[in-house]
Formats: structure tokens, C-alpha cells, sequence
């Protein structure tokens, strides 16, 4: 009995540590830890009473008071480790450090995360095996640290039938986008399909491009080779609408376009409509041309107007032979400072190319930058009729070459027409009938931008290097959207050594022989050594 009454306290605080461990290996069963912690509870008060006599004489000993002053610094010390750890639980911070930033994501998903005014909620329709949960929760992780807007929570399809029969999950793995009451749905885990299943749901419509036919243009629809079906594609994945246009047939752009693309056309284009779309760019308009080698020369004087010079050549580039192409496809990879090309460090290849720059006389109000150029290699030949294509110092011009270019129009004033008295009234009259917002609303500005490719970016070439990408970021500066995206894939590159047989050989005889040979000769010299004292 007196063992027990000594020894009381330390069953009580077995019984309440057996308790927590049991909670936390169980946390379902409740009745075990909650019966062991209040027998440890009543054990420890047993103790108190039964010892009280004791306690009240140690607590006036020096020991009691040093140790309570330690246990006290002890209580201290947890409680600030505490705080800092709550602190740094609501403020922590990321840092990446694999080459190729696996575990981080792209500027341009951290600009579309940090833009967001509206939550997103969204619902990952996972079960517990699916092997492509681990990283789908990962990415939430990233994304919901960038921005706080993003609200994720994963459903078990077994356990909730009736959010499964509401949401009409087919598949395992389906990612359901809410924002307000706007609705997207992935079934991948790639940074680009959630990026874009965000910009998808944020914005508050969509855009229209349309693609210009009639000329002998490539088809939209087209799924081969020289078809734009994957351009499309990648396009309405960043909530673009896409179209086709047969300018012929109509006097004036339809209201909703955001950007004509002109995708290489082979035959001249009418000269209503040049006109058309020269009134659609001094007015704010968005175009981009993409003209090819040997075609549609009317283009040539046309772009002049707007600084353009596109030359009658073909730029050969050696390097593309060094990279697996012919000479005919020139190689970028450097580029011109632009929002088009910031934090843009993929190649780019054009499939027989023409050389597009500015011209010498730059029109007034018009700026006219370079923004893609091939090598120091290449040049720009000059003689195309020639069997055999050679540098002529006479003839060709040498590398680099220039072959985009983006143009940035500034809007004209209008002329109010001061003929005659009556038409100053009707124009008074007029001005009252317009709207104040509509007068100070600043004009838009036009824009144009000028390969001397199209090829680049039919489905052939799309995936090559970061072709799609730069025909995208082209297509968001024309439509002021710099923050939609196209993310190449990351990819981890092996960190492979590769020895020679007789360095492996070497490695092996050291690591595996020598060193364990020495290590155990010493120890057995210390071991004798030992043994004669």
C-alpha cells in the first residue's frame, strides 16, 4: 500500500499518456481513451490528497523553488516555440530548389492567381487509390498558397453518391471549377489545363478571334499536318471564342471580334478588302498576318503604309541543319525585349520563312518593333531562282534576321467637319446626343503583328519547342490579355554520371575493397595493441 501511495502519480500520468497515445491511433474510439484519461485524472487527485502532507513540506525546500524556476523557463521556451510555429503556419514561405522548379509555378499562373477578384471553389472527384491524387493535391497546395481566393476540397466518388449523380461524374479524377455561376470541369492534373480552367471561370466573357479564308488559307478544321485544328484547340482552352471569316462577302467586321488572323494566304487578298481591314486598324483594331515566302505580293506595299517591310527572299539558316531540320528553317533563340518575349526562353523554328522589319521611313504615329531574329548564321537570300542557294555578299544580306515584327498603331483624332454653318449645328446637335462616358472613353490603340511564317504553327509544328507558345503570347498581347498563358510542360533531366571502365573500376576497388580492407586492419591493430598493455 505505501509503494502505491508513492508511487501514484507516475500510474496517473501512464494512465493519461496512454490515453492520448490510444486517441491518436484510434481517433474513432472514443470510450477507451476517455475511460484511461479519467482514471489517470482521479489517480493523480488520489495522490495529491493522500500525499498533501508531503508535498506542502517540499514545496518550501530550495529544490522545489530551483526546479520550479526551470520548469517554468522550460514552459516559457514551448510557449514561444508555439507562437512562432502558429506565425509561420500562417505566413510560410516557398522556396523551390530544383533546376527546373518541379514544385513551383510558372510567373505566368502566380499573374492570373494574383489577379483573381472572385473565389474559386473547387471539388477534386478522387478516390483514396487513384495514383494521380498525390499530385493533384500537391498543385492545390501550391495554388491555394498563391493566392487565398482558391478553395479546394477532395471527394471520395465511393463515399458521396449524391454529389457524383449532381455533378455527373463519369470519370475518376474529374475536377469541378465554381466561380459564382460560372462552371469548368478538367480531368487532368497539369498545371496548364487548371490554370486555364481558372482563367476559363474568372473571365467575364469571352473573346473572338477570328481566322480569315478565302485565299487559299489553311483550315481550322483541318486535323493533318498543315491544318490549324490544335491552334483552335489551345486557343478556346484560354477561353477564346474561335471563328472563321469570308471577308469577301462582307462590307464590315462583325461587332464582336477581338483579332483578326490572316494565317498565310496564297492568293492576293481583294482590294475591298484591304480596305476593310486598314479602316478596322486606324479605328483600334487587332490583326495578325502571317505571310509566307513567294506569296500574296499585295501584302508588301499594303504593310508598308504601317512601317512593315516584307522582303521577296528566303532565310537559310545552318543552324536548323545542326538541330535536325534543312537550312530553309531558321532557328530563334534569342529574342528582342517585349511583353511578347519577357521570361520566353523556348526556341522557336520556322518552316520556310521570309524576312519581315521595319522599314526605313517610319510612318507618324506608328511604332514598329522587332521581335524575333534568326542566327548570326543564317541569312537572307535574295536569289531565289537559283538551283543551288549560296551566301552572295552582293546579293544576300547576312544574319541576323529579322523575321516578326509587332506594330503598335496610335489612335488619330477625328476631324469635325467646319464647311458650313449648318453642319457646325448638326454637329452641336449630334454631341448633345452622345453619351459624356462615351466622349472621355480613351481611344484604343491598333495593333499589328507581322511573321514571315504561317507554317509555324500548324499542327505539324505546334509542339516543336515553343512554338505554340510564342504564336499564343502573340495572340494575348494583340488582345491585351498578357496574363493568359501557355505553360510548357516541366520535365526533370537526369543528373547521370557517365565513368569510364577504368574510373568505374577504380570507384569500385576504394569504395568497396580498400576502405573496409583499412578501417578493419586498424581496428584489429588497435584491438591487439589493447590486448598486450
Amino acid at each position: 500500500m505505501e509503494k502505491i501511495k508513492k508511487n501514484l502519480n507516475y500510474i496517473a500520468l501512464a494512465l493519461i499518456l496512454l490515453a492520448f497515445v490510444s486517441f491518436r491511433i484510434w481517433p474513432y474510439k472514443k470510450a477507451a481513451p476517455t475511460i484511461l484519461f479519467s482514471m489517470g485524472i482521479i489517480a493523480l487527485v488520489t495522490y495529491i490528497v493522500m500525499n498533501l502532507a508531503i508535498l506542502k513540506q517540499s514545496f518550501k525546500r530550495k529544490s522545489f523553488i530551483y526546479s520550479s524556476n526551470l520548469l517554468l523557463v522550460i514552459v516559457l521556451v514551448i510557449g514561444i516555440l508555439a507562437i512562432i510555429n502558429y506565425f509561420f503556419a500562417k505566413h510560410h514561405f516557398r522556396m523551390d530548389f530544383t533546376e527546373s522548379k518541379l514544385h513551383s509555378l510558372s510567373d505566368q499562373s502566380v499573374t492570373v492567381l494574383k489577379a483573381l477578384d472572385e473565389d474559386v471553389n473547387i471539388k477534386l472527384f478522387f478516390r483514396e487509390g487513384n495514383y494521380g491524387r498525390a499530385g493533384m493535391e500537391h498543385l492545390m497546395e501550391i495554388y491555394s498558397y498563391h493566392s487565398n481566393k482558391v478553395k479546394y476540397e477532395f471527394i471520395d466518388p465511393d463515399k458521396n453518391p449524391g454529389l457524383v449523380k449532381r455533378y455527373e461524374i463519369a470519370e475518376d479524377g474529374t475536377a469541378i471549377f465554381e466561380s459564382g455561376e460560372k462552371e469548368s470541369r478538367i480531368t487532368s492534373n497539369s498545371e496548364e489545363d487548371i490554370t486555364n480552367a481558372i482563367i476559363e471561370i474568372s473571365r467575364e466573357g469571352k473573346k473572338v478571334i477570328y481566322f480569315l479564308e478565302g485565299h487559299g488559307e489553311a483550315s481550322l478544321e483541318e486535323a493533318g499536318d498543315n491544318g490549324y485544328s490544335i491552334a483552335k484547340d489551345e486557343l478556346e482552352k484560354l477561353a477564346y471564342e474561335v471563328k472563321n471569316l469570308a471577308l469577301a462577302l462582307e462590307d464590315n467586321f462583325p461587332d464582336d471580334i477581338s483579332l483578326l488572323i490572316i494565317p498565310g494566304p496564297q492568293k492576293d487578298l481583294l482590294p475591298n478588302e484591304l480596305e476593310t481591314i486598314r479602316n478596322y486598324i486606324q479605328t483600334g483594331g487587332r490583326v495578325f498576318f502571317m505571310t509566307d515566302p513567294e506569296t500574296s505580293p499585295v501584302l508588301t506595299p499594303y504593310l508598308a503604309d504601317f512601317g512593315v517591310q516584307l522582303e521577296s527572299d528566303l532565310i537559310v539558316d545552318t543552324v536548323s541543319r545542326l538541330l535536325g531540320g534543312d537550312y530553309f528553317m531558321p532557328v530563334v533563340n534569342e529574342y528582342e525585349l517585349h511583353t511578347i518575349t519577357d521570361k520566353f526562353r523556348y526556341a522557336t523554328f520556322f518552316p520556310y520563312a521570309r524576312s519581315v522589319s521595319p522599314t526605313e521611313e517610319k510612318p507618324e504615329g506608328i511604332t514598329v518593333e522587332p521581335i524575333a531574329k534568326s542566327s548570326q548564321n543564317s541569312w537572307s537570300e535574295r536569289q531565289l531562282d537559283q538551283q543551288e542557294v549560296t551566301f552572295n555578299e552582293e546579293n544576300d544580306v547576312g544574319g541576323p534576321i529579322s523575321l516578326a515584327v509587332v506594330v503598335t498603331i496610335q489612335p488619330k483624332e477625328e476631324i469635325q467637319p467646319t464647311e458650313t454653318e449648318p453642319e457646325e449645328e448638326d454637329t452641336e446637335q449630334e454631341k448633345e446626343k452622345q453619351d459624356p462616358a462615351e466622349e472621355t472613353k480613351p481611344k484604343q490603340e491598333g495593333r499589328i503583328a507581322v511573321f514571315g511564317d504561317s507554317d509555324f504553327v500548324t499542327n505539324r509544328y505546334y509542339y516543336l519547342s515553343g512554338n505554340g507558345n510564342f504564336f499564343l503570347n502573340t495572340v494575348n498581347w494583340l488582345t491585351e490579355e498578357e496574363d493568359l498563358i501557355a505553360i510548357q510542360p516541366k520535365t526533370s533531366s537526369p543528373h547521370t554520371i557517365q565513368l569510364s571502365p577504368s574510373q568505374g573500376r577504380l570507384i569500385f576497388f576504394v569504395s568497396l575493397i580498400i576502405l573496409p580492407l583499412a578501417v578493419l586492419i586498424t581496428g584489429i591493430s588497435v584491438w591487439v595493441r589493447r590486448r598486450s598493455l
